[in-house]
């Protein structure tokens, strides 16, 4: 996982909230344990089904869903699908690589192992809070160039053109993985002036998000 972390929200900010999603009952309150010790996270809800996921998240907002895939009745992917604007964490294992494409299309905005680490976990959740996808250059891009045969071409070729220098740097960052914080060490430059920059990527190319972006960059070779 990317050793950055992003910073801790002081005692009066509000928590990040979790709602946890997984048919199996000991994988959800080993994941609600290992983020309720944090004392800047709450997990406010858990969920068995994907019907269910899709009824807490809409009524309880929380900042970021940590969904399985395989659930009974509706699967992860088809509940992420049903919560576009909702930050999903996806569950996930190297043995289905074949979903990864259908949740990127769905609308996820990272991918988390099974078999994470209880720091690898609470990294996750703090990233994908903080507006950044998940996208770890040694595991989540792996996947990605697994997906990637799976993912439609746009029939137009992105305008790479009207990217800043700057711009492009950034974009070639963001796809090996890199999070704001990390780019902007990389750089020198503050946070602030990266997240602009990476504004000014997503609008100028039309992409809906960060992992949109990481898609695009390996279909066209630019990592």
């Amino acid at each position: 996982m990317t050793t950055a972390t992003p910073p801790q929200p002081s005692g009066s900010a509000p928590k990040i909230r979790v709602l946890i999603a997984d048919d199996q009952p000991l994988m959800r309150q080993g994941f609600a344990m290992i983020l309720s010790a944090q004392g800047d996270i709450e997990v406010v809800g858990e969920a068995g089904t994907g019907y269910a996921a899709i009824e807490k998240a809409q009524a309880l907002s929380p900042d970021v869903v940590l969904m399985d895939i395989q659930m009974p009745g509706l699967d992860g992917i088809a509940a992420t699908r049903e919560l576009r604007g909702t930050r999903i964490l996806i569950l996930t294992t190297f043995g289905r690589q074949d979903y990864v494409a259908e949740a990127l299309c769905a609308g996820a905005s990272g991918f988390l192992l099974k078999d994470v680490t209880p720091d690898q976990l609470v990294h996750a959740v703090r990233v994908i809070a903080a507006g950044d996808a998940l996208l770890d250059p040694a595991v989540t891009r792996s996947l990605i160039q697994t997906a990637l045969p799976a993912l439609a071409v746009p029939l137009t070729p992105p305008r790479f053109d009207i990217l800043s220098n700057r711009e492009s740097q950034v974009l070639r960052m963001i796809a090996q993985g890199l999070s704001n914080a990390e780019i902007a060490t990389a750089l020198v430059l503050s946070e602030a002036t990266v997240k602009t920059h990476v504004s000014r990527v997503l609008a100028k190319l039309a992409l809906r998000d960060r992992v949109q972006a990481v898609v695009l960059a390996h279909q066209h070779g630019l990592v």
